[in-house]
């Protein structure tokens, strides 16, 4: 259905006359006409009843004209979204607890005029958090990985460097230390439940265990955030590894340390993926928001040999 022929129509029924929709529409009476009979051939009825003194509508058009309003409001709100500014921002975060998380809800209680929506994907890696950026799934996601495996189309931002921190239970030989170096961590057992062979993160701990002759796991079952707390509480010689703008909650009587590395510090290099010529207004606020407002690590920094410094 011609949507035209639509907006035609709703015009006519609401002035009576057809110069008069033909002047509001900004085309000639005759246009008009053509439209009005057009779309009566297409639903097989006669929708306008012409009178000397212009036209009212038939019964079939009394029926139909509040079918053909609905018809072009929606048009019209689909229009909406999608204009620059209107679309809501998605943005994969990877994790609601972790950095990336914590840094789009920072931009938002300091940006809250500014629609966007923090999702979650299920993406196994990078490559397939590229792909749904790049398929439009969503309009960004937070990941880490080497330019040499940024697909054309994207671009990958580094915006958001994490400090890893030590997380150790009250009776751990370094749970009262102010500050440890990797160097320090070397033959204590780190467990980082939850890393899957083929991602980002398996890659960046791996990097990170061989380059300080570090033992990092992810033995066993991955039962959720409390219990892996439960395990470091009741462990002295467990250990994991955590992002410094990470949120997690314990109980007081857990009382778990979260402890500096430092000399270097290992940082989890975030990198926002959005399409090259995404111009969305709101991407563009949250970019130049994360350069300035993200995590400053010192300069005695680690990252994978991967990524571009």
């Amino acid at each position: 259905m011609d949507i035209r022929a639509l907006r035609t129509f709703v015009a006519v029924a609401e002035f009576g006359q057809f110069q008069a929709a033909a002047d509001e529409l900004g085309m000639s009476q005759q246009a008009v006409s053509k439209r009005i009979a057009a779309l009566e051939r297409h639903v097989g009825v006669g929708l306008l009843v012409r009178t000397p003194r212009g036209s009212r509508l038939s019964l079939d058009g009394q029926v139909f004209l509040p079918h053909a309003k609905k018809v072009l409001a929606a048009v019209a709100q689909a229009e909406q979204v999608v204009r620059p500014g209107k679309r809501l921002l998605r943005i994969d975060v990877l994790n609601r607890r972790i950095c990336p998380a914590q840094a789009v809800y920072r931009f938002y209680r300091s940006h809250p005029e500014m629609d966007l929506d923090a999702v979650t994907l299920s993406a196994e890696n990078a490559a397939q958090a590229a792909r749904a950026v790049l398929d439009g799934t969503v309009d960004a996601s937070f990941r880490a990985l080497s330019p040499d495996q940024v697909p054309v189309g994207i671009s990958a931002e580094r915006l958001l460097d994490a400090p890893l921190e030590l997380l150790v239970g009250p009776r751990h030989p370094l749970a009262d230390a102010p500050w440890v170096s990797p160097a320090d961590l070397a033959g204590h057992r780190i467990w980082i439940p939850g890393i899957r062979p083929g991602t980002e993160w398996a890659a960046f701990y791996q990097a990170l265990s061989e380059a300080f002759g570090l033992s990092i796991d992810a033995l066993g079952p991955n039962f959720g955030d409390e219990a892996l707390m439960d395990a470091l509480t009741d462990s002295a010689s467990l250990a994991t590894l955590v992002g410094s703008g990470d949120r997690y909650l314990w109980t007081q009587t857990h009382d778990l340390r979260r402890i500096p590395l430092r000399d270097p510090t290992p940082v989890y290099p975030h990198m926002l993926l959005f399409r090259s010529e995404d111009q969305h207004p709101v991407l563009t606020a949250l970019r130049g928001y994360l350069r300035t407002a993200g995590p400053r690590p010192t300069l005695d920094v680690w990252v994978p040999g991967w990524v571009d410094r």
